[in-house]
């Protein structure tokens, strides 16, 4: 073999170890934001477990506020299968924009339940109702800190997947953008108050 073919083949072998770094690289962002999404599934699972719970011990004080209570359900429900549907494939943007937006409806049918609670004194003093109600406001900020642990991993995928000779890379083995999980409105971003 000639100087020119080990140079050659030399070349080839740097560009094939560079290509599987980038590859490498790729793959181990995509699991450390799959990983982070896990982690609100966590946390969104457990909220979804506590609002039927705190809707069926505040049904019998709450009579007459049954469309506040069916809208929590409903907004609970439409969050559970945003949520599911986006576990399937959480570097789906449109699934996390759905999952943002059911959720951002949840959190507000949760603060008019809130907001109805207060002018039910009794209510607000069962002891079931209290538990339900702080475990929910700590699953929110649990929610919180998952959601920015995850739209950090997607941050740090996305700007690596795009960065030069990466984005080359990523092209060929279809490694596409996604999206983090925002909540749509400035309101739905503050966790609800709970106040006894």
């Amino acid at each position: 073999m000639g100087t020119t073919t080990l140079i050659g083949l030399g070349v080839i072998a740097v560009f094939v170890i560079f290509v599987v770094m980038i590859y490498n690289r790729l793959v181990s962002l995509r699991n450390q934001f799959k990983n982070g999404f896990a982690q609100i599934d966590v946390q969104l699972q457990r909220r979804h477990d506590l609002i039927p719970n705190l809707v069926e011990a505040a049904k019998a004080y709450l009579q007459h506020e049954r469309s506040t209570l069916t809208e929590v359900m409903e907004a609970r429900n439409n969050a559970v299968s945003a949520q599911k549907d986006a576990a399937r494939d959480p570097g789906e943007a449109g699934k996390m924009q759905r999952l943002g937006g059911a959720e951002s409806l949840l959190t507000k049918a949760l603060a008019n339940f809130y907001a109805v609670a207060e002018n039910y004194p009794e209510l607000k003093a069962n002891e079931t109702i209290q538990q339900l109600m702080e475990e929910l406001s700590s699953t929110e900020n649990r929610v919180a800190f998952a959601r920015q642990a995850y739209n950090d991993g997607v941050m740090t995928y996305n700007t690596y997947r795009e960065q030069f000779p990466n984005n080359i890379i990523a092209g060929m083995f279809a490694f596409k953008p996604t999206a983090q999980l925002e909540l749509e409105s400035p309101e739905a971003r503050r966790a609800p108050k709970v106040a006894f």
